[in-house]
């Protein structure tokens, strides 16, 4: 596709009759064909439904009513499967009727703003493999296996109905929002929507979250990766794979996604295994065994490199071979459950639930559990990937349903998986394993007696347990290795090896289990870099209007060092010191992401209400209200309360007053220097959760009164770009349905010589 100007044609808002492009060629599907073939229901339609319905009510029975002493893991799968099956057909294809109507006849940024770096039009299925691998870094990964403390059924809700009602209509919402306004940011939509006030608070909250959330999962990658040769090895290669097969579909094979899938993954197994080879000999391990500041510097430069590069030559590609992985082993661990069918032991709801005194995570199960497990339900961090780049590379409006609804029913199946894994492990070696040194002491004794004296009904852990997993695994020691990666790891080896290759496979598992988790978050890396690029060329726009045009290099150079001098900072200080840093802010993650969360659905009500649509704004109020209620109420109880575990200014004036007594270690500090770092986490920690939670409030205020202005003027106003003739078509979801069919054929029968040029995949 050429650009702008070789699409000036404009279209009418919602044209009545199926227009052409100038080649002559159909570039989407009659409506009126689309709605009969929606329409449409044969017997063994209603029959496969019927199945998935009835399957998915039983799962449901069997988790949350009919429960013995276990619970057999496949009524997760089963339960999770049937609902997000249902949830996109139906759910989603609600809201894409009524309130988003997307017009394939209207060209997406991709097409009329093309210029092969920042806007390409490019392949769905590479898309989704893109757009799944940004938003899916560590949240839907850790946080479920920390929320397993409080036990199975409060989290499964919260992931799968959370998700279908929540999370993933925010993702799709902000995705079509975004991409109908030439691929604005997050945060300059809300200064478009909301105005100075509003605007300005969400921009702050968005750039100042952002870098938090990268540097953090740029922290998490670099503690999977020190002193790992083969992860340094698998992982770094993916970049030459990815700069191969971005080549390859430029230059060489374009168009052939199937092609270069099959190459790509083949190259990826031989990436994976050959890191094991390599981590075997002395060379390899003298080359790739890396400290942590090493990896750190890495990931800095190659997240500054992959957001300038053009997005079809790294970034995409490398995401998409990503999904393989991501994709594979979540398919694999869920086929295994499947087979295996472990019984889980843990309880429906556990004590840790009320009394808010568990050693994993602190505070009672509402408010904490909903801001523990953030992605995978509802995080904010999507809505910025949203607004970033997946808007940029969309082919067709259409698609965004299959890429923003779907892409996040896909990551609340990898929650699903991530807490069946560390539920199926022993309960007693759950808690040993998660429960911070300062409560196990570190050793295999101290964790056995801590355990055991927490009072749980049918834990009693041993030593043996305890010594012999960690043989198994090839680790020192599996006591207090928090944070939930280790725990994971633990569990997927578990239930791998019952599978496939038995006890003498666990270390391999679990080192495989380690990796992925480095490849799966460095993904979230270089998107949030990239998006975090846009997000301050945005805002410096605002002031300087030629760095919105992201074309222009220069600014995009400027906006790139900013971004990742800021979250690259973070990182370095958190790298070199463990109590300060980058850990000063890891309590902040999970509830700044949904305040985030909540902030990016206010957005979204916004638009809606000035298109006048009330009578679907529940669609979006109710996810809005859920998440500003459940997140504002953790806020204050993080600020206000005065149990210090729970409290950051509670905590602070307890470690302040033992220094004062003199003592030289206090709670999980065991030095002055470390609770005088305690001390000055807290207030940073306290500080920067009053600001937070007060833009993210201006932000929810602001929307209301918009709200309600737009509901008195009756507006049917909107932001959105002028609409400009689409010249490509591209079918909406993986699968061709029969109309596309008809439309593809016509296209395929055409030289692709004559073919409108693309600039993506």
């Amino acid at each position: 596709m050429g650009a702008k100007s070789s699409m000036s044609k404009g279209i009418s808002e919602e044209p009545q009759a199926l227009q052409r492009a100038p080649h002559d060629l159909a570039v989407a599907v009659d409506p009126d064909e689309l709605e009969a073939h929606d329409r449409k229901w044969t017997p063994m339609k209603i029959a496969i439904w019927a199945v998935i319905s009835l399957l998915g009510g039983l799962s449901w029975v069997m988790l949350a009513v009919v429960r013995g002493e276990t619970v057999n893991a496949i009524w997760f799968v089963f339960a999770a499967i049937c609902t997000y099956l249902i949830g996109y057909r139906f759910y989603s294809k609600y809201i894409e009727k009524h309130l988003l109507k997307p017009d394939d006849r209207r060209a997406t940024p991709a097409e009329y703003k093309a210029d092969g770096k920042d806007f390409a039009a490019t392949d769905r299925r590479v898309l989704f493999g893109h757009h799944f691998a940004a938003i899916a870094g560590a949240g839907p990964l850790v946080g479920p296996v920390l929320a397993a403390q409080m036990g199975f059924l409060p989290g499964t809700i919260w992931i799968i109905v959370g998700v279908v009602f929540a999370g993933a209509v925010q993702d799709y919402l902000v995705l079509y929002f975004s991409m109908r306004r030439g691929g604005r940011s997050l945060g300059q939509m809300a200064r478009d929507e909301l105005g100075v006030i509003g605007g300005t608070a969400a921009l702050i909250a968005t750039l100042v979250i952002m870098v938090i959330i990268v540097a953090i999962l740029a922290l998490v990658v670099t503690n999977a990766l020190a002193e790992s040769p083969w992860g340094v090895f698998s992982v770094g290669m993916t970049i030459p794979i990815a700069l191969f097969m971005g080549c390859y579909l430029r230059f060489f094979r374009p168009g052939k996604i199937t092609e270069i899938s099959i190459i790509g993954f083949v190259l990826l197994l031989a990436a994976i295994i050959g890191g094991g080879a390599v981590a075997g000999t002395e060379w390899g391990t003298a080359l790739f065994t890396l400290d942590k500041v090493t990896i750190a510097w890495g990931i800095i430069i190659y997240g500054f490199i992959a957001a300038i590069l053009p997005v079809w030559l790294l970034l995409a590609p490398r995401d998409y071979l990503s999904t393989f992985m991501k994709v594979g082993t979540i398919g694999m661990l869920a086929v295994a459950i499947i087979i295996i069918r472990p019984e889980i032991t843990a309880p429906a709801v556990s004590e840790f639930a009320t009394n808010g005194a568990g050693p994993v995570v602190s505070g009672n199960l509402f408010p904490f559990l909903f801001v523990t497990i953030a992605c995978g339900a509802l995080s904010g961090f999507h809505a910025l990937i949203a607004s970033g780049t997946t808007p940029k590379l969309i082919q067709k409006e259409r698609q965004t349903r299959f890429i923003g609804y779907g892409g996040m029913l896909m990551e609340s199946f990898v929650a699903i998986m991530a807490l069946v894994a560390a539920l199926s492990i022993d309960r007693g070696l759950y808690f040993a394993m998660n429960s911070p040194a300062a409560l196990t002491g570190g050793t295999i004794e101290g964790a056995v007696a801590f355990v055991n004296g927490l009072g749980m009904t049918g834990v009693n852990i041993n030593t043996e347990l305890l010594a012999q997993t960690a043989k198994d695994v090839g680790e020192a020691t599996v006591v207090s290795r928090t944070g939930g990666a280790p725990t994971l790891a633990v569990g997927l080896a578990h239930i791998m090896q019952q599978l496939v290759g038995g006890p003498a496979m666990m270390s391999f598992w679990y080192h495989f289990a380690i990796m992925f988790e480095a490849l799966f978050i460095l993904t979230a890396v270089d998107a949030g870099t990239r998006v975090a690029r846009f997000m301050m060329q945005d805002s410096l726009g605002n002031f300087f209007p030629k760095f919105k045009e992201t074309s222009w290099r220069p600014g995009a150079w400027v906006a790139t060092a900013i971004m990742v001098a800021a979250w690259g900072a973070v990182l370095i200080m958190g790298v070199t010191d463990p109590l300060g840093g980058i850990n000063t802010l890891f309590p902040l993650f999970g509830i700044a992401n949904q305040l985030l969360a909540a902030i990016a659905l206010a957005v979204c009500m916004a638009i809606i209400a000035k298109r006048g649509l009330f009578k679907y704004l529940w669609v979006v109020a109710l996810p809005l209200g859920f998440a500003s209620v459940i997140t504002i109420y953790a806020s204050f109880l993080k600020i206000f309360s005065t149990v210090p575990g729970i409290g950051y200014f509670a905590q602070n004036r307890a470690f302040s007053a033992a220094l004062a007594d003199g003592k030289t270690s206090f709670g999980t500090a065991p030095s002055v220097e470390a609770m005088e770092a305690v001390v000055r986490n807290t207030m940073v920690q306290g500080l920067l959760s009053i600001v937070f939670v007060v833009l993210t409030i201006i932000v929810i205020i602001t929307t209301i009164h918009a709200t309600i202005r737009a509901y008195r003027k009756h507006s049917n106003a909107t932001s959105e770009d002028a609409a400009v003739q689409s010249e490509i078509f591209a079918p909406a979801g993986f699968l061709l349905t029969p109309p596309e069919k008809i439309v593809q054929a016509q296209w395929d029968a055409v030289p692709v010589a004559k073919r409108p040029k693309k600039t993506g995949h």
